[in-house]
This record gives C-alpha cells, sequence and structure tokens, in this order.
C-alpha cells in the first residue's frame, strides 16, 4: 500500500489547471497548422492563422487560451493500491482548483443554483470528477477545463436500433449542422455509442482526451470515425464558421455494448481550444 498525502493532490491539480488554460496540447497545435495549410478559404485561412498567433502569444505571455476558462472537470484513475492520507480526496481536488483558478487568475464560471440565483462560487468550484479504479499504486489526473460554448452544442440520443451506422452518422452530421458554428470550430467531436445514457455521455467526453487523428484501434469504429469526419467537412461550415473546407480536426468514437433494445448515442462538441493536461503521482 502506497500513500499519497492530499497536500500532493492539491498542489498537483493547481498546476495542471493553470497550465491547460495556457499551453495547448502539441497534438492539437500541429492539427491546426495542417489545417490551415489545406484550408482553400481565404477567411478559414485567416482564422486559422489568428488562432495560431493566440496560441503563441498565450504561451509568451502567460495568459489563458481562451477567456472561458471553463468548468473544472477532472478524471482520475486511482490505483487500488494507493492510500490518500491527511484529509478527503476530493476536498484535495476542490481545494486544488481553487487555488489554480485564484493565483492563475483565470476567470471564475460556475454558479450555484443554476435555475434561479446563479450565484458565482467565486472559484470555480466544484469540479466534475469522474473516477475509475485501476491496478497499482498511482493516482493519474486529468484535468480538461471544459469552455461552456461547446459544452451546451453536446447532445444526446437514444435511437431504436434499426438506426444503426447510417442513422449514427445522420444524427451526428446534422448535428453539426444545426450547431457546429456556435461550439467555436475547427472541432474536436467527440462520441460515445452504447452502454447505458450515462456512461455514453461519459464515453463521448473521454473521447476527446484521445491524441489527435489516433483513430480507434477496432478498425470498423476507426472506418466510422474517417465517414463521419469527412461528411463533416463537406458541410463547409469552415474555421469559426467563416466556411471552409475543416470544420472538424478530428472525430474519435468510444463504443460500449449495449441492451438488445437500445442504440444511445452521445456527443461531445470541444472547441479548437481542447485544453487538457495530466500528471501521475
Amino acid at each position: 500500500m502506497r500513500s499519497i498525502q492530499c497536500s500532493t493532490i492539491t498542489e498537483t491539480v493547481a498546476s495542471l489547471f493553470q497550465n491547460a488554460c495556457i499551453y495547448l496540447p502539441l497534438d492539437v497545435a500541429a492539427s491546426i497548422k495542417r489545417a490551415r495549410r489545406i484550408e482553400q478559404s481565404p477567411q478559414g485561412r485567416s482564422v486559422l492563422n489568428t488562432i495560431l498567433a493566440n496560441i503563441k502569444v498565450a504561451q509568451e505571455e502567460q495568459l489563458p487560451l481562451c477567456q472561458d476558462t471553463g468548468t473544472a472537470v477532472i478524471f482520475l484513475e486511482l490505483g487500488q493500491d494507493v492510500h490518500i492520507g491527511g484529509g478527503e480526496l476530493y476536498a484535495a481536488i476542490n481545494k486544488g482548483v481553487k487555488t489554480g483558478y485564484q493565483k492563475g487568475y483565470l476567470r471564475k464560471s460556475i454558479v450555484r443554483r443554476p435555475f434561479s440565483s446563479r450565484e458565482n462560487t467565486a472559484d470555480n468550484t466544484p469540479a466534475i470528477i469522474h473516477t475509475e479504479i485501476v491496478p497499482g499504486d498511482r493516482l493519474k489526473i486529468v484535468a480538461m477545463p471544459k469552455g461552456g460554448g461547446a459544452e451546451n452544442c453536446s447532445r444526446l440520443t437514444v435511437m431504436p436500433p434499426s438506426k444503426g451506422r447510417e442513422g449514427i452518422v445522420d444524427y451526428i452530421v446534422n448535428l453539426v449542422d444545426k450547431y457546429g458554428c456556435n461550439a467555436c470550430p475547427p472541432l474536436i467531436i467527440g462520441v460515445g455509442i452504447g452502454g447505458t445514457t450515462e456512461k455514453t455521455m461519459l464515453l463521448a467526453k473521454q473521447a476527446l482526451l484521445r491524441e489527435i487523428n489516433v483513430r480507434n484501434a477496432d478498425p470498423e469504429i476507426a472506418r466510422l470515425e474517417k465517414d463521419i469526419l469527412s461528411k463533416v467537412n463537406k458541410l463547409g461550415i469552415g474555421p469559426m464558421g467563416y466556411g471552409g473546407k475543416i470544420t472538424a480536426l478530428a472525430v474519435h468514437v468510444e463504443v460500449l455494448p449495449s441492451h438488445i433494445a437500445s442504440l444511445p448515442v452521445a456527443v461531445n462538441m470541444q472547441c479548437w481550444c481542447s485544453r487538457h493536461n495530466e500528471a501521475t503521482i
């Protein structure tokens, strides 16, 4: 049994969110550069040039990539041989979010009573925490600041199984056609298929963490990703909705078995500013 102190977790979470809001993952930045090379629309290329300049300024000036520093989403892989010492795990994580957002001068966007008073919590807590118990004696923490604009465009449906592959493709493409320009394209599109309604929504969000353009290891699912991406990019929405061939950078699909009577499908849209950072303690 290995012990990890809550103070270490708090410090790690604070650092992860500060860095995630400033530094775009290298694979995402590289994908945007590739998009600029192949985008044919003058307006689209101009937008991509502005995005790349924004990435550079954020690093040089140590400023957030986007004014929306998001909901603090946390994915934990907690080793079954880990003991959390010196406090309670989720409290330590929320303390890290509070510290990171305050010290980093990151915008606090979380409100309590969202249907009425909408009072800001003033520290961007509580975090949304997803925990998986895994073998080993390590704690992996993935921090994802999820912007509101892209999250607002995410959707869940439960199709009749008879809709099948074609129904899934049509649903996703139509969804991007309707809402995609509001999610600050070029997009990364996370898709969950199967499981139950709550599980497929989680799958779609977790799919956003996969490295850009790394296909699903299952050839059939990889072909589905490719087909959806092709059809989405034929919509002509383009970077930031100004028109062009690059509406999405990638489509990542994750699949689970489901009930014989159900075909749940979730889509989690992510803007070009696909921020996440991770550490293993």
